[in-house]
């Protein structure tokens, strides 16, 4: 096995935020496109992606998103999800590779910073949404963690939860665990070869053997 590498999703699968998001987006839709679903469309997805395919000539529209979203993210509640945070530091202290890969921007992880100083010692790399050409569920962002990390796929594992980053994860090649965070278990297992309810059900060890 060569190097490993541990390549993380931020919303819904270190944080327990997509709830929160969920309520947003879904308002936005509402109030753009008579769309109380809207949420479930954009998750994974780059603002720019999403302002792209939905907003692409609304200046206005655009404006008030971005409005919106800064709000939201500078007060919502950024909670680990269960057992997260120690298994990364797990991961840590055994000197792996790890890295958050997230749609979000450099301005939201400000927002994260400042509730969690402690998230930029705890990885190898963050990546962010302004690092990489096309937006999930595109595979360019976890195929970029593989080459940053020199890891090959099969020794890569990804964490992630909504639909479009679970694609991503996948046609990257990578090894794939669904946190069944923000969509149903039945729903996440065929982007996946393990689902889990949240990092407490994860074994480090028994990871390392899936590709061995």
């Amino acid at each position: 096995m060569d190097r490993c590498a541990f390549l993380f999703d931020l919303d819904g699968v270190i944080f327990d935020t997509e709830g929160q998001y969920s309520v947003l987006w879904n308002a936005l839709g509402q109030k753009y496109f008579s769309d109380s679903d809207f949420a479930w469309k954009i998750k994974g997805q780059t603002l720019s992606g999403i302002f792209s395919a939905y907003f692409p000539d609304n200046e206005a529209a655009r404006k008030d998103v971005r409005a919106a979203l800064a709000r939201f993210e500078r007060e919502m509640d950024y909670s680990y999800v269960p057992g997260a945070r120690e298994f990364i530091e797990e991961l840590r202290s055994r000197k792996f590779y790890s890295a958050i890969v997230t749609s979000s921007d450099r301005s939201k992880m400000e927002n994260v910073y400042m509730a969690h100083p402690e998230i930029k010692g705890m990885f190898s790399r963050i990546f962010t949404g302004e690092d990489f050409p096309r937006s999930k569920p595109y595979p360019d962002c976890y195929l970029l963690g593989m080459k940053t990390a020199g890891a090959a796929p099969e020794d890569t594992f990804i964490f992630e939860d909504s639909f479009n980053g679970l694609q991503a994860a996948k046609d990257s090649g990578g090894n794939v665990i669904a946190l069944a965070t923000t969509n149903p278990r039945e729903k996440v297992a065929p982007y996946a070869s393990l689902v889990a309810d949240d990092f407490t059900a994860i074994s480090l060890d028994a990871l390392l053997q899936m590709s061995r």
